[in-house]
């Protein structure tokens, strides 16, 4: 009795459809250089022990050469308490960096609206309480699937899927806007 449930068990086994691998880790930013990137500004973004970093410019971006749709972005960074930067995703303009043709994810303690301060997804999810981010390094993660997207900062959700449908694809941006700001890793995984 035994040993036909066991071959009967094989069987279903043999005839379910494998499992989906995981999709896998891939650095977004390499930790050396800026190779699949390009300078959108002329910011002084500077690399030195692996990590990325500005601390004075115009308002100036860093956008990834390739295209993502559905993905989970970490981050790790570093700002000063008045730090203006972001995360930019789904970018439809790689030439043009804006709110109105991307999805900008905050990463802005003082901003004046503080509805869409650190943690907010700009005129999308505005943020209930802005996490502090200044003095210290954070570990952002940014989900983006279909028309949904959350937004975790230090284990904090600050975007819990919330839909919008304006941006189904497009590049991944860094930016840097005024105060220090440092990147540690950028690391994707496609879903």
């Amino acid at each position: 009795m035994h040993r036909r449930s066991f071959i009967g068990g094989l069987a279903a086994l043999a005839l379910a459809p494998p499992a989906r691998a995981a999709a896998r880790w891939c650095p977004l930013w390499n930790g050396r250089n800026l190779d699949g990137w390009a300078r959108l500004g002329d910011a002084a973004w500077t690399i030195e022990n692996g990590i990325l970093a500005c601390d004075h410019g115009p308002i100036s971006y860093l956008v990834s050469t390739q295209d993502f749709t559905d993905f989970q972005l970490r981050a790790i960074f570093w700002v000063s308490d008045n730090a203006n930067s972001g995360i930019f995703i789904r970018c439809t303009n790689p030439a043009e960096v804006t709110p109105v043709n991307s999805y900008e994810v905050n990463i802005f303690e003082q901003r004046p609206d503080q509805r869409f301060a650190t943690g907010a997804i700009v005129g999308v999810a505005p943020v209930a309480a802005v996490p502090k981010t200044g003095g210290r390094w954070n570990h952002m993660d940014i989900t983006a699937r279909g028309d949904r997207f959350t937004v975790t900062i230090n284990g904090q959700r600050t975007v819990d899927n919330v839909a919008d449908t304006k941006h189904m694809s497009g590049r991944i941006t860094l930016q840097y806007g005024a105060g220090v700001v440092k990147f540690r890793s950028v690391k994707v995984r496609e879903l």
